[in-house]
C-alpha cells in the first residue's frame, strides 16, 4: 500500500469511526416516534420545541424554535428523513443585550424564529419582543454562529421570516405583539437589502386578521409556481388554526383559507411550523401543538398541493382543510435514517454539558464545571438574588424539556457545603409557573432534606417548606416520576434501593410561553469568598414503572 492510499485509508476509517459515534448518541428510553415498521406516529418530538421551522439542504433537514430566555439559545436539530432528530448545536451563545438578559426574563428574547439557507449560509431571522428584528448566519448548521445584527429595532415587532426573491429583490414579513407595540392580529411585508441585514422601507400591510383571523402571527414567507405565500397561524395558541395566503406580487393582495384545524382530532391548536419539499414531489409540513405542561410539542404533517393551494394533514371532507395525523407513512427521503432522538439522559462522561441542558439566564462561567476524571458535574452554589421571594428570579437554575408525556428521572448527588455558611441548599427541581423541589439544605446543626412547593412564582408567591428527615450522609438520591397531566411524584433513597416516596403530589404547570422544565440547582443565601458545591453522578430518565 502506497503512502497516498493508506492516508486516504486511515482517512475513511477516521469518517467511519465519527460516523459510528455520532449515530451511536444515545436514544431516549421515553419516547421514539419512529415505530421502526417504516411509519411514525406524533408527536415526532414530544418536547417543547416551540414555533419550529424548518429547511433542507440536499438530503438534509434542520429544524430551529423558540428558546425565549433560556440559553443557549436557538437550538439547531438535524434530520435525514425528519422523523428522527438529534440537537446539534445552538446559534445563540449569549443573549443580547447581555446584561439585561443575565437575569431572568421569563418569557421574552427569542420569538418565533424563521431558518433559512440562502447563498450557501444558514439564516436565522427572530423577533425580541422589547428590542426589535435579529438576524444570526454561519456557513454550517454547527457553527460557529456569527453575532446577531439588529435588522430592524423596535418595541413588538415579532415571527419574522426573510424572502429572497429570484429578481434581486428581499422581503421580510412580520407580524406585531399588542403588548408592547398595542397592535396586534396583522402581518406586513417590509423590504430588505439583499445581504439580509437591515430594513430599507417601512413596506405595506398585506393582512389583517381582526374580522375572522384573530392573533394572525408565526409568517413564513414563500415562494412557489409564480405565486407568494404567507404561512401564518391564527386563533391563538391553544386552539388556533393554520392559514395559507397567496398572491400574485410579495405586497399582494392575498386571499386565504385555513389548511390545518383540529377537526375531530384531540390534536388542539394545530399551527405555526414551516413547509418543505422532497426530492420525489412529497410535501411536508411541521407544526407545534400546545399540551399544557409539556409545552409545544412538534407534530409532522403530510401536505398536497390542490389548484396551487397547500392542504396539511389529511383532509377528510376534501374540502380543503385537513386535521393531524396521528400515524402515518414516513417520508420517501433518498436513505435509510438511523433512529434518533434529541438527547435527554445525562451520564457526565463529556467534557462540556450535554447540549439538553439550558440555564435561565446568561451564565457564569463558575456555576457548573465537568470533572473529566471522577465523570461528575460540579455545581457550584450561587448566591440568591436580593430581594427575591422564590426561585423566578434566579439564572442558574439548571434545566431541561420534559421529553415525554411519562417519565422518571434520576439522579445522585454529593453535597459538600461550605462550613461557614447556613442556608446553603442543592437539588432537583420541577420548575414553571409553580415550581416544586427536593434540596439538600445546610443549617447550624448540620445537613437537612426539604420539599418545597411554590404557586404563582411569577408574583412572588412563598415556598411552602416541609423539612424531612435529618441526614446522615453527605450524598443521596433524588427522584421525580412524571405521570399523565403532569403529576409529580418526589421520592428519595439513602442507599439508592430503598425509596420513600413523599406523600403530597406536585401539578406541573407550564413556564412563561414554555413547558415545565426538570433540572438541577445550587444556591447560597450569603456572600462569600468561596462556596459549597454539588457533585453530581448522572441525571437519567427512564420508562415509569
Amino acid at each position: 500500500m502506497t503512502f497516498l492510499n493508506r492516508r486516504i485509508a486511515v482517512f475513511f476509517i477516521l469518517a467511519l469511526s465519527y460516523n459510528q459515534a455520532l449515530w451511536a448518541q444515545p436514544l431516549s428510553s421515553v419516547w421514539l416516534s419512529d415505530l421502526s415498521d417504516g411509519t411514525y406516529r406524533n408527536p415526532i418530538i414530544h418536547a417543547d420545541y416551540s414555533d419550529p421551522d424548518i429547511c433542507r439542504v440536499g438530503d438534509d433537514f434542520y429544524m430551529t424554535a423558540s428558546s425565549f430566555n433560556a440559553i443557549p439559545g436557538l437550538p439547531i436539530l438535524h434530520s435525514t428523513d425528519l422523523v428522527n432528530w438529534r440537537l446539534i448545536a445552538y446559534a445563540l451563545h449569549t443573549q443580547i443585550p447581555e446584561e439585561h438578559f443575565s437575569k431572568p426574563q421569563h418569557g421574552n428574547g427569542v420569538w418565533a424564529p424563521a431558518l433559512r439557507y440562502h447563498n450557501n449560509e444558514f439564516y436565522i431571522y427572530w423577533g425580541d419582543p422589547d428590542f426589535g428584528i435579529y438576524m444570526v448566519k454561519s456557513s454550517t448548521p454547527e457553527g460557529p454562529w456569527e453575532k446577531p445584527i439588529l435588522v430592524e429595532g423596535g418595541k413588538g415587532l415579532i415571527d419574522p421570516c426573510p424572502l429572497w426573491d429570484d429578481d434581486g429583490n428581499a422581503y421580510i414579513v412580520h407580524a406585531y405583539a399588542g403588548s408592547r407595540a398595542g397592535i396586534k392580529s396583522i402581518l406586513v411585508v417590509k423590504p430588505m437589502n439583499f445581504e439580509g441585514t437591515r430594513i430599507t422601507g417601512a413596506g405595506k400591510l398585506v393582512f389583517d386578521g381582526h374580522d375572522a383571523h384573530p392573533t394572525v402571527e408565526g409568517s413564513k414567507f414563500y415562494k412557489r409556481n409564480g405565486y407568494y405565500y404567507i404561512f401564518a397561524p391564527a386563533g391563538g395558541v391553544t386552539h388556533g388554526w393554520q392559514l395559507a395566503m397567496r398572491a400574485r406580487h410579495p405586497y399582494g393582495p392575498y386571499e386565504e383559507r385555513i389548511v390545518l384545524a383540529r377537526g375531530n382530532t384531540e390534536i388542539n391548536g394545530p399551527h405555526q411550523g414551516g413547509w418543505v419539499e422532497l426530492d420525489n414531489g412529497e410535501n411536508w409540513f411541521v407544526h407545534f401543538q400546545d399540551k399544557g405542561p409539556y409545552g409545544r410539542i412538534v407534530h409532522l404533517q403530510p401536505m398536497i398541493w390542490k389548484n396551487d393551494w397547500p392542504v396539511i394533514g389529511e383532509d377528510l371532507k376534501n374540502a380543503g382543510t385537513g386535521q393531524p395525523v396521528p400515524r402515518h407513512k414516513k417520508p420517501g427521503v433518498n436513505k435509510v435514517s438511523p433512529i434518533m432522538t434529541p438527547p435527554d439522559s445525562d451520564d457526565f462522561e463529556a467534557h462540556q454539558l450535554g447540549l439538553q441542558w439550558q440555564w435561565h439566564g446568561n451564565p457564569k462561567a463558575t456555576w457548573a464545571f465537568i470533572h473529566p476524571g471522577k465523570k461528575q458535574l460540579r455545581l457550584f452554589t450561587e448566591q440568591r438574588p436580593a430581594g427575591s421571594e422564590n426561585l423566578w428570579a434566579v439564572p442558574n437554575l439548571l434545566l431541561q424539556k420534559f421529553p415525554a408525556e411519562t417519565f422518571r428521572v434520576d439522579t445522585r448527588l454529593q453535597f459538600t457545603p461550605n462550613e461557614r455558611l447556613t442556608g446553603e441548599r442543592v437539588g432537583l427541581i420541577v420548575m414553571g409557573l409553580d415550581y416544586a423541589y427536593l434540596a439538600i439544605v445546610k443549617k447550624e446543626d448540620g445537613l437537612y432534606l426539604s420539599y418545597n412547593i411554590c404557586n404563582d412564582a411569577e408574583n412572588q408567591g412563598k415556598e411552602k417548606e416541609i423539612f424531612l428527615t435529618r441526614l446522615k450522609d453527605f450524598s443521596l438520591h433524588l427522584r421525580v416520576e412524571v405521570g399523565k397531566e403532569g403529576i409529580c411524584k418526589f421520592s428519595y433513597s439513602e442507599n439508592g434501593k430503598r425509596y420513600i416516596q413523599l406523600d403530597e403530589p406536585f401539578s406541573s404547570k407550564p413556564g412563561k410561553w414554555i413547558g415545565a422544565k426538570v433540572g438541577l440547582f445550587a444556591l447560597r443565601e450569603n456572600t462569600s469568598n468561596d462556596a459549597g458545591f454539588a457533585d453530581v453522578d448522572w441525571f437519567r430518565f427512564s420508562p415509569v414503572k
